[in-house]
């Protein structure tokens, strides 16, 4: 800035000159402030816009997407199961859909009850050697954006995934291996409240021989290294997170094609 004190004019013209920079250079930078945050608006409206798009795709999946998208007839779990092994689920039927009366214990209804329940599906499978049985679900809301957020708090702040008298219901099909498979043969199992969906993944897991289960393990803590229970000793947390991530991975990349697709 030395070239301004050389300045041979009267030292009022510099300050004017000064003040008249001074301002374009204020009126300047408010245009490229506003520019910007204006800009910050226009790419948050577009995400915005996106997610609730995204959101109301998920919505119409069930009735939308073909069952054996949702639910594939053969699941591969790479890595799935303990010690990093591989997993392979066979889908031995699918129930019809239909609504949620009766479909959860009581106060698994009860605490779903907030987002309501426009659909539900759901689906069993046994592993590859038909010692294990499985039920992976899609309860499909009627709960707007804040209702999931709302939810999967309640969920996590309260550990209601964590609770025994909170595990889902099995889908029994009748002349299959999993035609055993009752409330009491239930043996680990996982719950997952989406945010960006209105959908809540559910699986239970249990042995295809009926055996009654007194110790029944969340997931969460049957996949942990060095759990000691009979479910975890099964591997039969891994079945239950296993099935249930795919199936959800699943239902993002339906999300994500019915979102491409041209209207």
């Amino acid at each position: 800035m030395s070239h301004v004190y050389d300045d041979p004019r009267p030292f009022g013209g510099r300050v004017r000159r000064q003040t008249v920079a001074a301002a374009a250079c204020v009126v300047l930078g408010l245009g490229l402030i506003g520019g910007a945050v204006t800009g910050s608006w226009l790419v948050g409206d577009s995400a915005d816009a996106g997610q609730r798009g995204a959101f109301a795709t998920a919505a119409g999946l069930w009735h939308n997407v073909p069952v054996d998208q949702l639910f594939p007839r053969t699941v591969t779990g790479r890595g799935a199961g303990p010690g990093g092994a591989d997993r392979t689920w066979t889908r031995i039927a699918v129930a019809p859909d239909s609504g949620c009366a009766d479909a959860f214990d009581p106060l698994l209804g009860k605490a779903l009850a907030p987002a309501g329940c426009e659909r539900l599906l759901r689906a069993t499978y046994t592993d590859a050697t038909q010692s294990h049985v499985t039920t992976v679900g899609l309860l499909f809301t009627e709960a707007d954006a804040a209702g999931m957020r709302s939810l999967e708090t309640r969920f996590k702040n309260e550990d209601l995934y964590r609770r025994t008298d909170l595990m889902p219901r099995p889908y029994a099909p009748r002349g299959t291996v999993a035609a055993g498979f009752g409330t009491a043969q239930r043996a680990s199992w996982t719950v997952s409240v989406l945010t960006d969906a209105p959908v809540v993944v559910y699986a239970v897991s249990g042995w295809a021989d009926g055996r009654a289960v007194d110790d029944p393990q969340p997931a969460t803590d049957a996949t942990r290294s060095g759990a000691t229970t009979a479910p975890a000793q099964a591997g039969l947390g891994h079945e239950a997170k296993g099935l249930a991530d795919r199936v959800e991975r699943g239902l993002r990349k339906s999300v994500v094609a019915a979102s491409e697709q041209p209207s």
